[in-house]
């Protein structure tokens, strides 16, 4: 064993045992950074490597499988591990600190190198709410694509229904049915771009129809109130407590429609209780409301019973919506919308008006993986992937953040962790940024002042990455405690216009 490769002149020869896997996935991660390991090249098969450097196969795998997981490359059948995407490069305020990263420890006490590299530190990011990209099902995507071009009818392959296609629609009403209990005939369902492409035309339609108002939770996702203020002139903003929406304060509002996402509130992680599923209900029943339903997240459940959709209870005052892009991939833009029967059809005009609908082949592709059970059997194993890094981020911002609440574990892709009172969130994930951890600050998902914390999203990132990134915002998050405070002026967020 020679403990030495030619490849990157890779020398693990002092690496510790227990720390080899860390070390090389590392090393290969500053080389896919810094460009040495330019897009497409190609890694040195895994028993070659292991030869070379005197490690075991394993070892040389699972490193490889951990920069797989992370998107950085990728492996095909025939062809090797070749790389597919570099890390987010260093955010300006880091630039020329390469050296000054400081080393942060696992659980286990292996070293976990977050920086250091001539093109200064990769960044973590946590912000993004995706899904691990890297386990998109791509050969049996693949395989389901090949049979339509196959099998399509040249009536198939013309314009389709701006509703969407049928073969996809009895599909999705078969799901929907079966996975959250949604009452949707194939007919009532309307395929979108997405849950942004669902909300658009909603507020189009309630907006020519006289609603001025959609009510949105506080906290809530800021990209809805984004799509949503494009459209309508008020989105006043409704609070939430540890059992959802506060329905009396709705109310109070005066809008005419509401968009919650009862399954699994964004970002709190909060599921609506019972009673306020009723009183919601009751709102909308009282003055023609309409409850517009993100079912956000409900797919991924790891220490509760699965919650059902809110749509069943009252099919004509709850528009439900949801979209692939938690369970695939944000990329594929399919979604669905199921609108009360009034709605429906105006929906598929301004679908119609805007795009002629949602592309054809994508649309069949999706109901074969639905037909085959691959989507079910797929959630499956995302569920157990995404539940052991749920496990790794909570163990890690135990340990290194004892003193901060966190909320929304039981299911879901993020977690929120809370600040103590007078922090500034945004400061913090600013200082955090320039260390190479992208995380979003709750208060940017805020309309009324409240409690500062931080959205930590896990889902994308492999355990000791996790490990790391924690440890990288409990020494920012100190590091703030110990400033002298100065005179705070609390701003309140005007909505978007």
């Amino acid at each position: 064993m020679t403990g030495g490769s030619d490849f990157l002149q890779l020398d693990g020869s002092r690496v510790r045992r227990g720390e080899r896997t860390t070390w090389l996935a590392a090393r290969l991660r500053a080389a896919i950074a810094d460009g040495t390991l330019p897009l497409g090249a190609r890694l040195p098969a895994t028993r070659v490597l292991a030869v070379e450097l005197g490690f075991s196969r394993g070892t040389v795998s699972e490193a490889y499988r951990r920069l797989a997981d992370e998107g950085l490359i990728e492996a095909r059948a025939g062809a090797g591990s070749t790389v597919a995407a570099r890390p987010g490069g260093p955010p300006p305020a880091a630039a020329g600190r390469a050296g000054s990263s400081r080393a942060i420890t696992t659980p286990t006490g292996s070293p976990v190198e977050t920086g250091g590299g001539p093109g200064g530190p990769s960044v973590i990011d946590l912000a993004a709410g995706l899904p691990d990209l890297a386990s998109f099902p791509r050969a049996a995507w693949l395989r389901a694509e090949r049979s339509v071009l196959a099998t399509a009818s040249a009536r198939q392959l013309g314009y389709g229904p701006p509703q969407g296609v049928p073969e996809l629609r009895e599909q999705l009403a078969a799901w929907l049915g079966r996975s959250r209990g949604v009452v949707a005939a194939p007919d009532r369902i309307v395929v979108t771009s997405g849950v942004s492409g669902a909300l658009s035309l909603l507020a189009q339609v309630l907006r020519d129809r006289g609603v001025d108002a959609v009510a949105l939770e506080d906290p809530g996702a800021e990209g809805n109130r984004t799509v949503l203020g494009q459209w309508l002139p008020r989105l006043p903003p409704v609070a939430v407590d540890e059992h959802g929406l506060d329905t009396a304060a709705l109310a109070r509002s005066g809008a005419g429609a509401v968009l919650v996402t009862p399954a699994h509130q964004y970002p709190t992680g909060v599921v609506l209780s019972p009673a306020r599923r009723r009183s919601l209900l009751a709102w909308a029943a009282s003055r023609d409301g309409l409850v517009i339903e993100d079912d956000y997240d409900a797919e991924y459940r790891y220490d509760r019973a699965p919650v059902r959709a809110v749509q069943p209870l009252s099919p004509q005052t709850v528009a439900y919506t949801a979209s692939v892009s938690k369970t695939l991939a944000p990329g594929l833009r399919l979604g669905w919308l199921v609108p009360p029967d009034h709605l429906r059809e105006p929906l598929v005009r301004l679908r119609w008006a805007s795009d002629l609908g949602s592309p054809v082949l994508p649309q069949l592709t999706l109901a074969r993986l639905l037909a085959e059970g691959v989507l079910e059997r797929h959630l499956r194993a995302m569920r157990a992937r995404h539940r052991a890094r749920r496990d790794a981020v909570v163990a890690a911002l135990r340990r290194w953040l004892p003193d901060c609440p966190v909320l929304g574990v039981a299911a879901g892709l993020h977690v929120l962790v809370l600040l103590p009172t007078g922090q500034d969130d945004a400061e913090i994930a600013g200082r955090a940024r320039a260390h190479g951890v992208l995380v979003r600050p709750l208060s940017r998902h805020r309309v009324a002042p409240g409690r500062p914390g931080l959205v930590v999203n896990y889902a994308g990132h492999h355990p000791e990455r996790l490990d790391a990134a924690v440890g990288v915002l409990a020494r920012v998050i100190d590091r703030s405690r110990r400033r002298p405070a100065g005179p705070r002026i609390a701003v309140r967020r005007p909505p978007p216009p």
